[in-house]
């Protein structure tokens, strides 16, 4: 009996140490989590900003990356869009290292061309966006070790000719393609006789090509493939043996972090990454993949309500945000223009050889340059210089939305500037003399005279150059402008389902140019007629009338 109450005690003493020692077993378990052997100072020398882990991606293929409208499924929000939220094996990976390097997580979204210069402008301190080295990208920058690796596999229709292929000597004369800048595209190559399509810049746009037919088949890396097909029942993929697949002995199929040339981070990033171990990489890919799994038996009209219902906020705010560039950019430009094109009409009022005739030159030729750039370069092109180039060169830091607005409205004014210069050369000479005549200035006559008479002959012009802005803010998306193009393709990578997002797309472009269109007509009708001026008559005039004439 004394026995028993002796293992009793020292079993009671052993439960208690163990109820005890548990939170702290427990704590240390969550500390773990943060590298014992951390350098935080040599981490804080690859951020941009003290604390905070930047990571630049897509948010458009999924499974590695992909947006949502909610915070569900352990989505985390995307800085530069507002609304919108990242989800993903990406996602995943980059909080779990954040966790690990003490750092606070901020996902940027970029467009996949403009991942690069976005890290090298210092715009994202890091790249997780399912990026593979290629020996083109090590020398822009660097890498972690790999995070994942893959399998390269073709995309396919159900009822393809190519279904039941058993190698790529089996897609002989298939027309196959991959996304641009990435080596996926050098390797379509290695098939015989192989119709190469044009590289695009998007999975949803291949997974579109394939379902229209235009294509016969994609190359894709198998996550983002099996994501693909648990979103679109008519799709699957051929996944080959190694003898029978593509030689990868000169690419590298592994899936790194890409960071800054010389960057501190390399080396915490690779610690981080050696604690996650391959199961859970594998277990997490899956759930991930799972998390695509598309809604079955639904019609084309169907889809689209249900698009409308999840996403119809994200429609919204980017339509208000294109309807909001478009018009600022429209009134600044048409500023712009107004003063350039005053300024160019000043030329006769300066006599040659005096010093103010040169400066005017120099005006002059600076307004034609500044003209000239905008109107014979892409404003594509001009939203990468301006915005990656003012970081990379001034370290001048424009949000995305603060960059369009910029770049709108510097474009507009150049072709503006020509459009005014028109109105004002249109306006009849005469009214010049008759202002000079009655001891006006040129200032005067400009103001009172002949820029009312200009604007108004130039209106329809202005109201067009509204409409084109409205459309040309699509270009924006490259820099990461949440208008209503670049949502529209967010929607369409998560979702897989382009036909329908772009439908939604479409109709909400032709309601805003349409209605536009109407109000500009109704504002043109009022300001013109004989309704919208009075005709005024000088005192002389009345004189003249008053006075008989002698027979």
């Amino acid at each position: 009996m004394e026995q028993n109450q002796g293992l009793f005690k020292k079993l009671s003493v052993l439960i208690l140490m163990f109820i005890l020692l548990l939170p702290v077993k427990m704590i240390v378990g969550a500390e773990d989590k943060k590298l014992s052997t951390i350098n935080s100072e040599q981490i804080q020398e690859g951020l941009e900003d003290p604390g905070v882990l930047k990571v630049g991606m897509e948010a458009n293929y999924s499974p590695f990356n992909w947006s949502q409208p909610s915070l569900v499924n352990g989505a985390l929000p995307i800085s530069n869009s507002k609304g919108e939220f990242g989800n993903g094996y990406d996602v995943h990976i980059a909080q779990e290292l954040a966790q690990q390097l003490g750092l606070e997580l901020e996902i940027v979204k970029l467009e996949w061309d403009g991942l690069p210069p976005a890290l090298n402008s210092g715009k994202v301190d890091a790249i997780i966006a399912g990026m593979s080295v290629t020996p083109e990208r090590k020398k822009e920058i660097d890498f972690s070790d790999n995070y994942y690796e893959s399998q390269m596999v073709l995309v396919v229709r159900k009822d393809s000719d190519f279904v039941d292929a058993q190698s790529i000597e089996d897609f002989s004369n298939a027309k196959v393609t991959a996304q641009l800048n990435t080596f996926h595209y050098g390797l379509i190559d290695q098939i015989p006789n192989v119709q190469k399509g044009t590289a695009l810049d998007s999975f949803p746009t291949m997974i579109s090509s394939v379902l229209s037919g235009k294509i016969d088949a994609y190359l894709s890396e198998e996550p983002g493939a099996m994501a693909a097909v648990a979103a679109n029942t008519d799709l699957t993929y051929v996944k080959f043996t190694k003898e029978n697949g593509f030689d990868l002995s000169q690419v590298d199929t592994g899936i790194a972090i890409g960071l800054r040339k010389g960057s501190p981070l390399v080396e915490p990033i690779n610690q981080a990454l050696s604690q996650i171990d391959e199961e859970e990489r594998i277990a997490l890919m899956k759930e991930m993949v799972e998390l695509n799994q598309g809604q079955e038996n639904l019609s084309f009209w169907q889809d689209v309500q249900a698009l409308w219902a999840s996403y119809g906020n994200q429609f919204i705010r980017g339509a208000l945000n294109t309807l909001f560039i478009a018009l600022f950019a429209t009134i600044v430009g048409s500023v712009i223009g107004l003063l350039i094109a005053v300024i160019r009409s000043m030329k006769d009022l300066f006599q040659k050889g005096r010093p103010s005739y040169y400066l005017f030159k120099v005006v002059d030729f600076l307004l034609v340059t500044y003209i000239e750039i905008f109107r014979g370069t892409p404003m594509m092109v001009q939203a990468m210089l301006i915005f990656y180039g003012l970081k990379l060169f001034f370290d001048i830091d424009l949000s995305s939305m603060t960059a369009a607005l910029f770049i709108v409205s510097i474009n507009t004014g150049a072709y503006l500037s020509e459009v005014m210069r028109g109105g004002i050369q249109g306006v009849d000479k005469g009214q010049y003399e008759g202002a000079k005549a009655i001891g006006m200035t040129h200032g005067q006559t400009m103001r009172h005279v002949v820029l009312p008479q200009a604007v108004l002959s130039i209106l329809p012009t202005l109201g067009n150059e509204f409409v084109i802005n409205i459309k040309d803010t699509s270009v924006l998306n490259v820099i990461a402008v949440t208008e209503l193009f670049f949502v529209s393709k967010s929607v369409a990578g998560s979702t897989y389902q382009t036909f329908q997002t772009f439908l939604i797309t479409s109709v909400i472009y032709f309601v805003l140019t349409f209605t536009t269109t109407r109000i500009l007509n109704l504002i043109e009708r009022k300001m013109s007629g004989s309704h919208s001026y009075t005709v005024v008559q000088s005192s002389s005039t009345e004189a003249v009338k008053g006075v008989k004439t002698h027979d």
